[in-house]
């Protein structure tokens, strides 16, 4: 049993890990950047220059993804350019709700599929 649950914990961080990796990848084919997002594109080149050298956008692409999973297993999530908030600011009041939501479908589901997992071997074919 502790194997099965390590390997489901291995896959689960693997997924996590290939899901982010992919959107980071997928947010770099696109056109333009961060910087000339918030500027505008009336920004000088000067300014543009001098915020991606303030968001880490003159690293490259390996370096910033490095750079933000680590910062994410520590718990620091960023700012958001929106909020000018810590994102885990952003995000905490939400995580009470999240869990209460998780729990509930927990206490309905696995009752649920342990009655129909009986049912279906008690009336086999």
């Amino acid at each position: 049993m502790t194997v099965v649950l390590l390997r489901r914990t291995g896959l689960s961080l693997l997924t996590l890990i290939v899901v982010s990796a992919s959107v980071f990848a997928l947010t770099e084919i696109l056109p333009g950047d961060v910087a000339t997002a918030i500027l505008g594109r009336e920004a000088t080149l000067a300014r543009l220059a001098s915020l991606r050298v303030e968001l880490g956008l003159d690293l490259a692409a390996p370096d910033r993804y490095l750079s933000w999973l680590g910062s994410a297993l520590r718990g620091d999530f960023g700012a958001s350019l929106a909020q000018r908030q810590p994102v885990a600011d952003l995000i905490a009041p939400r995580v009470r709700n999240t869990l209460l939501l998780a729990g509930l479908a927990a206490v309905i589901g696995i009752p649920l599929a342990f009655a129909l997992g009986v049912t279906a071997a008690l009336f086999r074919d």
